[in-house]
């Protein structure tokens, strides 16, 4: 039988119309990456996620906002005031022969402005729009503002990370929102499928709290059948004796994962016998160590028989270890003895890791406006019919206003003259 053709995307034939802001904007890359045209809608004068950093050689500029530049690659951009009488009867235009669109406004606020899924659906009974937002579009909670640090509050994860004797830590960067797009992409495709089965529309309602509660997993289920509050345990694993074991050790130049392990497994005990081996080599293995039978004497299920104070002083004596050496020489070490370990990567590492590199993550983007190309992310996964590429950087201010408005909807050059003089585009 012979293979079907292939195609340049998956998602080719099929348009979005993209609202979203800030981490939200995730959700339109993703269909943009898998081949769908995205149509970045602006207000005039450009997207307010344009000004949120790091920026381009740290020249702070609406077109030199990498946090732009990496979740709106692979999109068209257009200007629009879809709070004018004019901006509104535009976007019902373009929503005519739209597929998808994506928004991230409070709830209700489209409606008020005749632009919900109700309204358009009117227009299009074929369109599909996914709503990002903290609560949802319903609920007690739905109207209240909130933001990426809130989901991620409320959704329950922030209590369970950092240290146990400190307050709870955000990771930094937008989890909940990144969360929310990225489900929010899934769902547009589920409820896309359903439209080709049926031809029918539908509103997704994606809840960014709901996506924070689900990373949980068990946490939940702990509370309802033991009562049991899961509680932060910084670097360590906590068992269910309570007893905590660490997973991240520090050493010369940054930090590796490893835990200590024993038992029955074959596997898990030849690794930490390995490593006690190693430390042997360089005369850092205490005597006490050397003799501790790995398969018979670690018992963390009863902290009468092993207690805490015992795993402190085994991860004390490996902590001195591997504090004597650098990263990736701990982890070329590992894989020759069959230690269980990795270094913990930091952005130069990842952007180095030669196994991204040798499936070709990384991909050059041109930015004439830059005067030089870029190193993008790639393709969140591998298609073999179907190949995501980066085939387009992120879009300038109104970049493709002419395209779309002129070629597409057939506005004349003095619409488009007045329109931009009323502020509509």
């Amino acid at each position: 039988m012979n293979a079907p053709p292939k195609t340049e995307n998956a998602l080719a034939p099929y348009r979005v119309l993209d609202l979203a802001q800030g981490a939200c904007t995730l959700c339109g890359k993703i269909l943009g990456d898998l081949g769908a045209d995205v149509i970045k809608v602006e207000p005039p004068g450009g997207d307010p996620t344009r000004n949120i950093g790091p920026f381009h050689k740290d020249t702070p500029h609406p077109e030199k906002s990498l946090f732009w530049f990496a979740y709106n690659a692979n999109k068209r951009g257009i200007t629009l005031d879809i709070e004018t009488s004019d901006g509104r009867e535009i976007f019902k235009k373009l929503a005519r022969k739209a597929d998808f669109v994506i928004e991230s406004f409070p709830p209700g606020y489209l409606d008020s402005l005749g632009l919900g899924y109700e309204d358009l659906e009117q227009v299009n009974p074929h369109i599909i729009m996914t709503s990002i937002t903290t609560f949802g579009q319903e609920g007690p909670k739905s109207h209240y503002k909130g933001g990426d640090l809130v989901s991620w509050a409320v959704g329950g994860m922030l209590y369970t990370m950092g240290d146990p004797d400190r307050p709870p830590t955000w990771t930094g960067f937008p989890q909940g929102a990144l969360h929310g797009a990225a489900e929010g992409a899934a769902a547009s495709l589920v409820a896309h499928w359903h439209r080709e089965a049926t031809g029918e529309g539908q509103h997704v309602d994606v809840s960014m709290q709901k996506c924070a509660a689900g990373t949980l997993q068990a946490v939940p289920e702990m509370w309802e059948f033991m009562k049991y509050v899961y509680r932060r345990a910084g670097p360590r694993l906590v068992s269910g004796s309570g007893l905590g074991r660490r997973q991240l050790f520090p050493c010369k130049d940054g930090y590796v994962a490893f835990m200590i392990m024993g038992g029955s497994i074959p596997g898990i005990v030849a690794s930490t016998r390995a490593l006690v081996a190693w430390m042997a080599e360089e005369n850092m293995a205490p005597d006490w160590l050397l003799q501790f039978d790995w398969a018979t004497d670690f018992d963390i299920a009863d902290p009468n028989k092993f207690p805490q104070e015992k795993i402190d002083r085994i991860e004390e004596a490996m902590k001195r270890f591997f504090m004597t050496r650098g990263k990736q020489e701990l982890y070329t070490g590992a894989v020759e003895r069959g230690i269980i370990l990795t270094p913990v990567s930091d952005a130069r590492d990842v952007r180095e890791h030669p196994q991204l590199r040798e499936r070709g993550f990384w991909q050059q983007v041109d930015h004439p406006e830059l005067g030089e190309s870029l190193d993008y992310c790639g393709g969140f996964v591998e298609m073999s019919d179907t190949p995501i590429a980066i085939r387009r950087r992120a879009p300038l201010i109104g970049e493709h206003n002419d395209e779309v408005y002129r070629k597409e909807l057939r506005f004349s050059r003095e619409q488009l003259v007045l329109l931009k003089q009323n502020c509509v585009i």
